[in-house]
């Protein structure tokens, strides 16, 4: 293609990506977002490593949006142990965002799967035909079809480690928080939960501090819907251990909501613990899988979880 061609081309998508950015009918809104997320998913969309399959777009609802990729390990000896699961649930401020994405999965699949864990990457209805109460719903309806299947995958329904980032960090806290709920409904236990970078801990305390707009976007002004949303507030006796990595670099201090919570879940006899990272807020999520102290410092939590998941990851 020559220069005036391509130039041509890229006119073209930018005016054809402006056109589908204008319209915001509530008839065309919901599948042009979609459209769009699914295009730059697409762009971003991580290589698969050797020794792994993904078994793309698994349903768990009717709407497009309600689709998980699964990846699981090939080339493995036969065990008569089943695998382990990380469930993991992507961030976007709950408007945005794709489970296809490579920083979502790229560097968290080359590095678990090879070694034996199936890996879930999960997309739910989004902001703003969907409120944040539904999209916990969404995921929670994930997780039950996930484990249900998972014996089809090699994977263990009772060995699931739920993992999310930014808003999809406060949704598996949310989750995770309200376990007990979730079990009286059909989900199996599962292990225990990986928060990356989440500043909403405590909604309501949040939300009566200087904030960012997106944050009234997903909470409104409804004290009552915020506390119903708030992991700190909606914590359960019996609610599975959470780890909750913070970056030190965010100017509205994750870390501080991170350590408020631990203190309140353990006063009340849970396990809750904080992992402070010198990494800013995308960071947390791309580079976790990337041999580091910081990857290691997760897997030493999810090593705590159980003895197979322990010995997958040689602890």
């Amino acid at each position: 293609m020559s220069l005036r061609h391509l130039f041509t081309a890229l006119a073209a998508l930018t005016l054809t990506t402006a056109s589908v950015q204008a319209q915001t009918t509530a008839q065309n809104g919901g599948r042009l977002r979609a459209f769009m997320a699914q295009k730059q998913a697409t762009a971003a969309e991580a290589a698969l490593p050797a020794g792994v399959q993904r078994i793309a777009d698994v349903p768990y609802g009717s709407d497009p949006r309600q689709r998980m990729d699964v990846y699981v390990p090939t080339g493995l000896a036969a065990s008569a142990v089943r695998a382990p699961v990380i469930f993991m649930v992507h961030g976007g401020g709950w408007r945005h965002g794709d489970k296809a994405m490579g920083r979502v999965v790229q560097e968290k699949v080359a590095r678990w799967v090879p070694l034996g864990f199936v890996l879930i990457s999960v997309n739910y209805r989004l902001l703003p035909e969907t409120p944040v109460a539904e999209q916990e719903r969404d995921v929670q309806a994930a997780l039950m079809a996930a484990q249900q299947r998972a014996p089809q995958w090699g994977a263990d329904s009772g060995r699931f480690i739920l993992m999310g980032h930014s808003a999809g960090a406060h949704l598996v806290a949310l989750l995770n928080a309200r376990a007990p709920q979730a079990l009286r409904e059909g989900a199996w236990h599962w292990l225990g939960t990986v928060s990356l970078d989440s500043a909403m801990m405590n909604v309501p305390a949040r939300m009566r501090a200087p904030h960012l707009p997106l944050y009234d976007d997903a909470f409104g002004t409804d004290p009552a819907y915020w506390v119903a949303l708030s992991p700190f507030h909606q914590w359960t006796t019996g609610a599975p251990p959470m780890q909750m990595v913070c970056s030190t670099q965010r100017a509205d201090d994750p870390c501080q909501q991170s350590d408020a919570m631990a203190r309140h879940v353990r006063t009340r006899g849970g396990r809750a613990e904080v992992l402070p990272q010198d990494l800013d807020h995308g960071e947390i999520n791309a580079q976790l899988g990337l041999e580091s102290d910081y990857t290691r410092a997760v897997e030493t939590f999810m090593a705590s979880l159980d003895g197979v998941v322990a010995r997958l990851l040689g602890r």
